[in-house]
């Protein structure tokens, strides 16, 4: 199954889209200098201790004070507080743990006002971005995340993925952290690390330390809601997770960050340093890839389904509901039990593909069409199942009820995304009343025609909605062809779906934009 990453460099940051087989099965939208991402860790100052809620409220430099609930604590949550203030006071010298008195762990169960108290400094990791009215959620359980690895001050555990299986494997990997990892800190093994050699993962944990190491010099001269250790970029992050022998492309428009995953890809993977491409061509990176035209059917409320189905999704404010019908899907199977299956199936992959897509979180209920026999309401839990495995935010999957509902939990540790696929008409906006937008095309030639004659501009290109390219492109002779009889010249015309049906650009043979 081939997989490609496309990153468009925007004005304010990115926006990337992972692909599979063509196929959209991830965009996020990366805002440049992105405050309070999941993983970032703040030096935080307590701001009020709620014994009614077991939790404190924390700022770290949001407008809301952030969430921290006493389990969010972590056992060790005293040794933390001395070290954090040990290093502001400068009395702790060192990054490393091996000489550092640890104190009593705390209950499972307590009382938060027993442990934390007002203008207390405290380091705490964002465990779920700012969403909605709230502000951030926290916890003091800190965790620095690496390809193979996932750092764990104040710990002496090493866990393994579950998904590593083999008995042998976990053994021997257990006995490779054990010889490498320094002392007062865990390990988690993460399922990228099976079959890898000492050395790749000793190489992924000193990375880990000195990235705890440069947290702990910060920390020294740290200031309340100072970050004190960032996470990497979602580009970076994706690449650490997901990038393996299935990855052949990775293009993007923006030199620094070919630069930067070039730079990453050749330390994590050698090998597939080649597949990391900067597209240079006139026509931008996502319509090129066919990204812009998926990105408008994708986020409306109804989702087409190739066999003629479709998804009908709505959000609230406590959950999203997802209601599959079969469209006219009924006339292509023999029966309708038959019919409700397939449907069902196909809407199987396409909600998972919807949840990852969108980054739906929370509760989710999906109506899937009735069925009446047992056996199919399991094939369609036992596909939801198998489906999800791919998905890297944890989840819960229920089994359908007798009324052929199914609920899904899916951690939710960012907004929800979501794009505006209704638009008010360019032509009318939204009046419903057009004023000779038809000459839309004798506006686009006339403007043409002054450039070439008056400004005697060669290599022009013309960027334009589709419908626009349809009407000048399409036919034996042309409205293109007309030009180059005319003018002598050849114009190129691009398509660029995101343009709306009013607006054009004229470009010179260097690609910088001319003023019409």
């Amino acid at each position: 199954m081939s997989t490609e990453l496309v990153i468009n460099s925007t004005r304010d940051g990115a926006r990337i889209a992972l692909l599979k087989e063509k196929k959209i099965v991830e965009y996020h939208v990366e805002q440049d200098e992105t405050k309070f991402a999941v993983g970032d860790i703040y030096l935080g100052i307590i701001r009020k201790v709620v014994p009614g809620l077991n939790a404190a409220f924390v700022d770290i430099g949001y407008q809301k004070d952030a969430f921290l609930h006493y389990l969010d604590l972590g056992p060790n949550i005293r040794s933390l507080l001395k070290y954090t203030k040990d290093t502001i006071a400068k009395r702790q010298q060192t990054h490393r743990l091996d000489d550092f008195k640890f104190a009593p762990p705390i209950e499972k169960i307590g009382k938060i006002s027993q442990v934390l108290s007002r203008n207390t400094p405290i380091l705490v990791q964002v465990t779920k971005e700012p969403i909605s009215t709230k502000g951030p959620r926290l916890s003091c359980e800190l965790s620095i995340a690496g390809r193979y690895l996932v750092l764990v001050p104040f710990s002496n555990t090493i866990s393994i993925s579950k998904r590593i299986v083999s008995k042998e494997e976990k053994q021997r990997l257990t006995r490779l952290i054990q010889s490498i990892k320094p002392a007062r800190f865990g390990v988690i093994v993460r399922t990228a690390a099976e079959g890898r050699e000492v050395a790749e993962l000793d190489s992924d944990l000193r990375q880990l330390v000195e990235k705890w190491e440069k947290g702990f010099e910060t920390l020294k001269n740290a200031k309340p809601r100072d970050k004190v250790i960032g996470e990497v970029g979602r580009v970076s992050s994706i690449l650490r997770d997901l990038l393996n022998e299935n990855f052949d492309n990775i293009a993007t428009d923006s030199k620094p960050i070919y630069e930067e995953i070039r730079t990453l890809v050749k330390r994590i993977s050698p090998k597939q340093e080649k597949i990391v491409k900067l597209h240079n061509g006139k026509t931008k990176i996502f319509e090129s890839f066919g990204i812009e035209k998926q990105l408008k059917l994708l986020f409306g409320k109804s989702v087409s389904l190739s066999s003629g189905g479709y998804l009908v999704i709505e959000h609230t404010e406590a959950l999203h509901v997802i209601d599959v019908n079969s469209g006219n899907k009924s006339v292509s199977e023999a029966s309708q039990e038959a019919t409700a299956l397939a449907v069902n199936l196909e809407a199987v992959k396409e909600i998972s593909r919807q949840l990852r897509i969108r980054d739906m979180g929370g509760i989710i209920i999906v109506d899937f069409i009735d069925m009446k026999k047992v056996d199919n309401k399991k094939t369609i839990y036992r596909k939801m199942k198998e489906v999800m495995m791919e998905d890297r935010a944890k989840h819960t999957i229920l089994p359908l009820t007798r009324f052929g509902l199914m609920q899904i939990t899916r951690q939710r540790v960012r907004p929800e995304l979501n794009i505006k696929t209704l638009e008010i008409c360019p032509a009318c906006n939204g009046t419903g009343k057009i004023t000779a937008s038809i000459l839309i095309s004798d506006t686009i030639e006339n403007n043409l025609d002054y450039i070439i004659q008056k400004q005697n501009e060669k290599g022009l290109t013309i960027t334009s909605h589709p419908y626009l390219h349809a009407y000048f492109t399409h036919g034996f002779i042309s409205r293109q062809m007309k030009w180059l009889f005319k003018y002598g010249r050849w114009i190129k015309v691009i398509k660029d779906s995101s343009l709306p049906l009013n607006e054009f650009i004229f470009r010179n043979k260097d690609g910088v934009e001319i003023e019409v």
